[in-house]
């Protein structure tokens, strides 16, 4: 039993909704906190209105309210449950703790006698109060830099006077930088003000002088009730100050750091922690560190709470801090739990790391026309990636092969830039594709030391990126018949891929392989056990590498690999890499339920994904997670090694359908759905003829492979037409079109971006209504889960638009159709497992948009409403083990459930806020009527027209 015998039922506030600055971390947060509470018989309440995520299954707490995050909700949950003794808000991300805030100014939690857990009260207020943060600082003597609380614009200006330019601007009490800003010179002085003011819920901004080219670091903590303190992480900025860390290229652990800064650091860290008020959990300190030798650190802030960086630092060093953050907090002390990887070790320790990770963001400013694509204050990347190597090298490879943005590494692919100012340019002023930047300007051969000057990143990263183009350079002055072991060995040591090595040998990717394999050059699995090896691990996480062989005295050669595949049937399921717009949480909480109906089903369950803000990346979903790119040549070495029964596509979203036609050409079994009929719906033209043959409506088409093509089309087809290419996500690239000028750019324009792709051009059925339905078919019966109507007219992303369950004004005629076609369809595409389909319709004909066959983003809310496990019945029907018949459904839902979309529009100053085919919004919150008199419901319908882009 915890030892705080008082505590029996703790309340839990999630994050809400995805934005950008709060993402899918707290997901993971929250669901580790709920399992650690279980763990102690401890009853949990969670409260959370994000329907897509892990968090908010049925089976997490033991009363899940998707309720909008309002003291109105609370006050409602704490009258149901008089039992609820505590509140741990440190799960939450700042939503969580803004709440719990707002809460406590009401006199809440006095009223219902809850006591806080994890934090207090005045911790969140010294940490978010820039002045209170400052006072604090200087009482312990942290350095900070000079810096001013202003309220208004007067003040503002006087502060800009006294310090002199350049000058940050933040705006207290925001979430990802929101409101924050680099001031270079007077004239952008007054909107920069005047925008912190406005972000800022109190109406205050902190100025302070900007430390540009410092370095910058972060630092995880916990500490328990007797004060004990670990530092689970030190990360490092890749970037130097100046850029959110959320956008920040970070690497674990800190590379450049003195041992003795490190010390000092280490010891500021602590006494931060320690003043900020009397409570145990997690915290996240972040410090600026001067370029020279003197290494001044200065404080930047604390959190307290988990954060983004922290559970980037769990899947780094293996260490679960929010599950032992919340032990902490029911009173346990860290030398009185176990260290969850060894299981023999204490949780009193401080993780050392035999590997090196880096993490990647992955930013999406294509879905954002209009916004500024440079770098800031302000958090604009909507996910990231980590990637695990033996050296910075090889995890930066690995993390940029995670990206999914049509690169295979750095360099070695011809696709960097080749123009001089261009270079120059995007070094001076910071852009998502930096990292494969640094690589283009070491090509074409700018100094190191300009390099330097321009960017301030530490010299000793970039004599890493140029080590590796010294490599390449090296590597094509020969072929795939002359090239010897030990560069081929030496390439894969420093991550490059096989298809990089192909394009510098000038030969197929696979011939690489074979070349590789011919000459013993293999890829070996390690484990992630928090320990360097100092100790057994009984955790199965691992990640690959390549090692030298080594001789026993034997005189046999081998390399060490710590993954000993077994003799069980298993299963791979594929992850959905980084989150992205159109493909988020959603989908990694299909995988997860994959994994576990695998297991349900007696199989051995092997995860591959590479994100780490996720719950499918916890080391303890499956029984083997490889931490590793969705990546075509580390998936096969996977499967190669473990020689699993088959693999699961339909649930990792695009990201692992976009792998299905490797699999099956070399031979590899894919559960459910069959590639043929997976190809068969991506292709826009073959999925219109097979709606042909069937007889089942949709709007006029043809397929165009040039702008030519798509021009003599548009005259049959008549304006305004809907141009979609294949094989995307999110609705990447569609757009309504209105005359031939604006049909032939953005034909020619599509077909630059995305080279060979078959575009389907279909007449746009003006005011129609959109529906859509997800069902699950067994390959003889099909059982429509859920049917949902969109408030938003037809040619508004799905993912973009308010959805109700069960539909609120389709006739029975209406209904009868869609559920016809759907049943019809899932049929003809010989579909095992979930099937998606959109539909438009007008004057009452049902007509088909498109068909995905696997997890779509509407599943989970589907099941959350419905209150059905649907994704679990959907595996088990995968992998052959039921049929639809096995199942007892018993959906139950009152009134309705809205899927309501979310978008972070104000990262973004100046961007088109208009919603067309192409997906812009980041999240989605789930909201439920009794009725459509509801006020909530009246509002969306009335605003369904307000952002329509024609």
């Amino acid at each position: 039993m915890p030892k705080n015998k008082e505590i029996k039922c703790v309340l839990i506030i999630g994050s809400g909704p995805i934005i950008i600055g709060q993402a899918c971390e707290f997901d993971y947060s929250g669901t580790q906190s709920l399992r650690s509470l279980r763990e102690d018989g401890i009853k949990t309440i969670l409260i959370n209105s994000n329907p897509a995520t892990i968090m908010t299954d049925p089976s997490m707490a033991d009363h899940v309210y998707l309720k909008p995050l309002t003291t109105k909700s609370l006050v409602e949950i704490l009258k149901e449950h008089p039992e609820i003794d505590a509140v741990l808000p440190t799960m939450g991300g700042q939503t969580a703790l803004n709440l719990c805030i707002e809460a406590d100014e009401k006199g809440i939690w006095k009223d219902f006698n809850v006591r806080l857990i994890g934090v207090d009260i005045d911790a969140i207020n010294i940490c978010e109060d820039r002045e209170e943060f400052k006072q604090l600082m200087s009482r312990i003597n942290i350095p900070v830099a000079p810096a001013k609380i202003v309220t208004s614009y007067l003040q503002g200006k006087e502060v800009a006077q006294e310090f002199g330019y350049p000058l940050v601007i933040r705006a207290s009490y925001t979430l990802g930088g929101g409101g924050a800003g680099f001031v270079h010179k007077a004239e952008e002085f007054d909107e920069m003000l005047t925008r912190g003011l406005e972000a800022s819920p109190i109406h205050e901004v902190l100025i302070d002088k900007a430390l540009l080219g410092w370095k910058e670091y972060e630092l995880e903590l916990l500490r328990d009730k007797n004060d004990n303190v670990v530092i689970i992480c030190t990360i490092e900025n890749m970037d130097p100050m100046g850029i959110h860390t959320g956008d920040s290229i970070t690497v674990a652990p800190a590379m450049t750091l003195s041992d003795t800064a490190f010390q000092r650091m280490r010891d500021m860290a602590i006494k931060m922690m320690r003043s900020i008020g009397d409570f145990a959990g997690g915290c996240n300190v972040q410090f600026a560190v001067s370029p020279d030798e003197k290494e001044d650190i200065y404080a930047i802030e604390i959190n307290p709470r988990v954060s983004r960086s922290s559970a980037l630092a769990s899947k780094a060093t293996g260490y679960p801090i929010a599950k032992i953050a919340t032990k902490l907090a029911l009173g346990y002390n860290l030398d009185e739990l176990d260290n969850q990887i060894t299981k023999s070790t204490s949780a009193l320790f401080e993780p050392s790391l035999d590997y090196v990770i880096v993490k990647i963001p992955r930013w999406n400013f294509d879905k954002f026309e209009g916004a500024e694509r440079k770098l800031g204050l302000q958090m604009k990347s909507v996910g990231e990636v980590m990637g695990i190597g033996r050296s910075f090298q090889e995890a930066l490879h690995k993390a940029t092969q995670s990206l999914e943005i049509k690169r295979n590494g750095l360099g070695a692919d011809g696709k960097g830039y080749k123009n001089y100012d261009q270079i120059i340019d995007k070094l001076t002023n910071p852009s998502w594709d930096r990292v494969f930047v640094l690589y283009d300007a070491i090509q074409m051969g700018i100094p190191l030391s300009r390099i330097h000057d321009i960017t301030k990143i530490d010299m000793w990263f970039l004599k890493q990126f140029e080590e590796l183009y010294v490599l390449e350079t090296e590597i094509t002055k020969f072929d795939i018949n002359s090239v010897q072991k030990d560069l081929l060995l030496e390439a894969k040591q420093k991550g490059f891929a096989d298809r990089q090595i192909a394009h510098m040998l000038d030969c197929l990717e696979s011939d690489v392989y074979k070349k590789r394999e011919e000459l013993g050059v293999k890829r070996v699995y390690k484990l992630v056990d928090t320990c360097a090896a100092e100790f057994k691990a009984e955790t199965p996480y691992y990640y690959s590498t390549f090692e030298e062989e080594i001789v026993s005295k034997e005189g046999q050669s081998y390399v060490a690999n710590e993954s000993e595949s077994s003799d069980k049937k298993k299963i791979v399921v594929l992850g959905s890499g980084p989150n992205r717009i159109g493909q988020g949480i959603e989908f990694d909480y299909s995988c997860v339920h994959g994994v576990l109906a695998a297991a349900e089903c007696g199989y051995e369950t092997i995860m591959i994904n590479c994100n780490p803000e996720t719950v499918s990346t916890d080391f303890d979903i499956a029984d083997k997670l490889y931490f590793e790119p969705v990546f075509w040549e580390h998936i096969y070495d996977i499967i190669q090694h473990e020689k699993p029964e088959g693999v699961i596509v339909q649930l990792g979203g695009q990201t692992a359908l976009k792998l299905a036609e490797k699999l099956d050409r070399y031979g590899i079994k894919i559960m459910g759905t069959s590639f043929k009929a997976l190809d068969l719906a991506e292709d826009r033209g073959s999925f219109s003829t097979l709606l042909q043959e069937n007889d089942i409506p949709y709007p006029e088409f043809g397929t165009a492979e040039t702008a030519e093509e798509a021009l003599k089309l548009a005259d049959d087809l008549n304006f305004p037409i809907l141009v979609r290419p294949s094989y995307v996500l999110g609705g990447q690239g569609m757009k309504i079109v209105i005359n031939k000028e604006d049909l032939e750019a953005h034909v020619i324009d599509l077909l630059r971006k995305i080279p060979n792709n078959k575009l389907l051009l279909d007449h746009y059925l003006d005011g129609a209504i959109e529906a859509e339905a997800d069902a699950i078919c067994d390959g003889e019966d099909v059982y429509i889960i859920g049917i949902m109507e969109h408030v938003e007219p037809c040619g508004i992303h799905s993912g973009d638009s308010n959805a109700l369950l069960p539909p609120f004004t389709l006739g029975d005629l209406v209904l009868q159709q869609i559920k016809d076609h759907t049943k019809k369809i899932a049929l003809a595409l010989n579909t095992v497992g979930l099937i998606n389909i959109q539909f438009a319709i007008k004057d009452d004909q049902v007509y088909i948009i498109e068909a995905n066959p696997r997890a779509s983003r509407t599943v989970p809310f589907i099941a959350k409403a419905y209150k059905e496990p649907y994704v679990n019945y959907a595996t088990k029907v995968m992998l052959g083990e039921k049929k639809l018949k096995d199942f007892k459904f018993e959906p139950k839902l009152d009134g309705y459930a809205i899927k309501q979309p979310v978008f972070s529009f104000n990262k973004f100053h100046k961007v088109n806020k208009q919603l067309g085919p192409e997906m812009k919004s980041t999240g989605e919150s789930i909201l439920f009527i009794d009725s459509l008199r509801d006020d909530d419901f009246y509002e969306i319908y009335t605003r369904r027209k307000m952002y329509l882009s024609k």
